[in-house]
């Protein structure tokens, strides 16, 4: 059995928001979240966080040990399952929810409740006896499943980069093959603490800024890049079968078509430009498309010097002759790197595209890297009135690749 998996729901906590098409427009329109954090660090550093009010969601007696991480991930689930009509305005079940039984969740986490980490590492000698169910990776998406009912497989991804791209794969899975006949996929990250930016600047990937240059620091694909900028958020799609979201009279985003898991087995943190290749074709080839078909890929794009270059590489490998008619862009340059939760928002950002056939621009980019030669998005040319298919690249450390194409809904 193998359904056609429907984007039925969209739920987001950005440092843009938690409105879909807010975040949307701020990204056409070039608009960076990215703003100097933590003054007391030795280096500079600049992040992109989320002005998150906790008591929309939570009692203060439910806050406890519940770290950030798992906060936003219960919002955006829930602002998911309410974007699809399976969540009542009055927070109570809609007529279209499934058994709880036939519904899955499925996150993506890199790194877990960094806040609960810190806390403890300086709390001189106190430490919270709640702090290890706070930092588990699988705590957002246990109190995801508490707060929406839901007793089907209840999983958790952590593959880096590629933790939420991989979860929302899985969940697709899932949903094909019949074993969920509704999933909430994606996943989320709130690492803004100063230990894990400290650990980030030590491996010399972050990106380098002068006094108030910090919004325009990051600059995929361009000649003067230095790296990324940390993000935090959450980001959920709801799939289902699209005979399901037919039948309920439900509202497609998009149809993902296809996904594509590969591993390079070369090095831990070098990115390897033909593992990204075999993710990309394998995506391709799970949605019976050929390489000229898709118009828009919502690159990885870090900004590191060696990264942009290998995924440019692999791009160029799979497209071949049509890769001048692939439009590229990142959009780290303005919502920041967001790890474990990377793949769930640039997917949430790719099925927008292909819904309002618009593009996000590749921002701070005004001298192209020769090695990075491509047609990248630029500010102002950002309409793409016969898009019909899009990707989404995941690219982590480890190894692991993850690629998920989107096609206009059928």
């Amino acid at each position: 059995m193998n359904h056609a998996v429907a984007v039925t729901g969209l739920g987001v906590v950005a440092p843009h928001g938690d409105e879909p098409g807010a975040l949307f427009k701020a990204l056409l329109q070039g608009r960076s979240a990215i703003q100097p954090v933590f003054p007391e660090l030795p280096k500079p550093a600049a992040a992109a966080t989320v002005a998150f009010d906790e008591t929309r969601w939570f009692t203060k007696l439910q806050l406890a040990g519940v770290d950030r991480v798992s906060q936003l991930a219960v919002a955006a689930a829930d602002l998911a399952m309410r974007d699809a009509g399976l969540v009542n305005s009055d927070a109570s079940v809609a007529a279209g929810r499934a058994d709880p039984e036939r519904i899955g969740v499925f996150s993506g986490c890199g790194m877990g409740g960094a806040a609960a980490l810190e806390a403890a590492y300086r709390g001189n000698g106190r430490v919270s006896p709640l702090t290890i169910p706070a930092f588990m990776p699988n705590a957002p998406a246990a109190h995801v499943a508490m707060r929406q009912g839901v007793q089907g497989p209840v999983l958790t991804y952590s593959v880096a980069c590629a933790s939420s791209s991989a979860a929302i794969a899985e969940a697709a899975k899932a949903v094909q093959r019949g074993e969920v006949d509704i999933a909430i996929a994606g996943g989320s990250e709130a690492l803004i603490v100063p230990g894990v930016v400290v650990a980030w600047q030590a491996m010399q990937t972050l990106a380098t800024f002068q006094p108030g240059e910090a919004a325009g620091a990051v600059r995929p694909f361009a000649a003067d890049r230095s790296g990324f900028a940390l993000g935090e958020g959450a980001a959920f799609l709801i799939l289902e079968s699209a005979e399901r979201a037919r039948a309920r009279g439900a509202r497609s985003y998009a149809t993902l078509a296809g996904w594509g898991l590969s591993s390079d087995a070369t090095h831990l943190t070098k990115p390897d430009a033909p593992g990204q290749a075999r993710a990309l074709r394998a995506a391709l080839r799970q949605a019976g498309l050929q390489p000229r078909d898709v118009g828009y890929c919502n690159a990885h794009g870090t900004a590191t010097r060696i990264g942009d270059v290998v995924e440019r590489n692999a791009l160029a490998d799979v497209w071949g002759d049509d890769f001048g008619a692939l439009r590229v862009s990142s959009t780290k340059a303005l919502h920041g790197h967001m790890l474990g939760a990377a793949g769930a928002i640039e997917a949430l950002i790719t099925v927008l595209a292909l819904h309002h056939r618009q593009l996000p621009p590749n921002a701070h980019c005004a001298d192209i890297d020769p090695a990075c030669a491509m047609n990248l998005v630029a500010p102002g040319d950002t309409a793409a009135p016969t898009l019909e298919a899009a990707i989404s690249n995941s690219f982590a450390f480890g190894g692991t690749n993850s690629v998920l194409l989107f096609r206009q809904p059928g």
